[in-house]
């Protein structure tokens, strides 16, 4: 082959590859139907080995889709817990081989709406339920939790304004943290070793300081400077919190620095989003409002 066609041959290449790349940065890596359109997928998380759990505000079930599927399953059934049960907090713990899970079932008969709620976990394999404890109070909303550097499990209780730990092995949870600028907590999570917390009702984005003895003390208010709108989901994945803002449709990425944060909008145009969970070079997705688990690349 003459050497100019070489040259153009291998700047084909390059251009292709870049278009490739391009739109493998930009289009959903997958779009996967949880049930149907009305199954209001709020959380979601990965097991080992790829496969995606999902949890359901709408039915009573948790549902598994493998890798490679399409096709979600039902994993966990709680149709036996009462009328209107349904599904929060979904998170894989892959060290103990546990699904934990938020429950949440209505208290017949009472205006304005009450729930009890309960954390659940479960076997990762089978399904199969290892621990269940209800959380206090006539109405609660077990809604999110994350794995700590003590291997503790903190849960959010977005309706009573507090914080729960269960601590490793343990079988009951304890109060960790109750404050009112909790009223309306949902994401939780930890950046490195740092726990954070955001609140659904305020839009504000929290950094609760411990003390050497494991002590909470008041959540310390963290600047953005952008608004985020309906802060849900909330998980952490290189050096940086991923937001679900379930109010605005998009994802967001918020770099911490010390008590101020930079937001970057990496989607948009999403129904009603509530949870993201990072696995490896993608995001997942909880679109509550279309019935979908998506997926996009992650930013580098």
């Amino acid at each position: 082959m003459p050497k100019n066609a070489q040259r153009f041959a291998a700047c084909l290449t390059l251009l292709t590859g870049a278009l490739l790349t391009g739109l493998t940065q930009t289009m959903p890596a997958a779009e996967i139907l949880i049930g149907d359109a009305k199954s209001q997928p709020e959380s979601l998380t990965i097991a080992p080995g790829g496969v995606l759990i999902v949890g359901s505000a709408a039915t009573p079930f948790v549902y598994k889709v493998r890798p490679g599927s399409t096709a979600a399953e039902k994993f966990v059934d709680a149709s036996s817990e009462g009328p209107g049960t349904f599904f929060f907090g979904m998170l894989a713990d892959a060290a103990t081989n546990t699904l934990w899970t938020c429950q949440l079932t209505p208290v017949a008969g009472v205006t304005p709406v009450k729930r009890h709620t309960a954390l659940r976990g479960f076997d990762l394999s089978t399904g199969a339920q290892k621990l269940r404890w209800n959380l206090p109070g006539d109405n609660s909303t077990c809604n999110d939790f994350a794995i700590g550097p003590d291997k503790a499990l903190y849960i959010s209780d977005t309706a009573n304004s507090k914080i729960y730990k269960l601590p490793a092995g343990a079988s009951t949870a304890e109060l960790f943290l109750e404050d009112r600028a909790l009223y309306g907590i949902d994401g939780i999570t930890f950046l490195n070793g740092t726990l954070y917390v955001n609140n659904v009702f305020s839009n504000n984005l929290y950094r609760i300081p411990v003390d050497a003895a494991g002590k909470a003390g008041t959540p310390v208010d963290i600047w953005m400077d952008q608004p985020v709108k309906g802060p849900d989901g909330m998980r952490a994945a290189n050096g940086k919190l991923l937001v679900a803002e379930n109010a605005s449709g998009k994802i967001s990425v918020i770099t911490v620095n010390g008590d101020k944060a930079s937001v970057a909008v990496i989607k948009e145009g999403l129904k009603t989003p509530t949870a993201v969970e990072p696995a490896g070079d993608v995001i997942w997705i909880a679109e509550r409002g279309a019935g979908n688990a998506v997926s996009i690349p992650m930013p580098k």
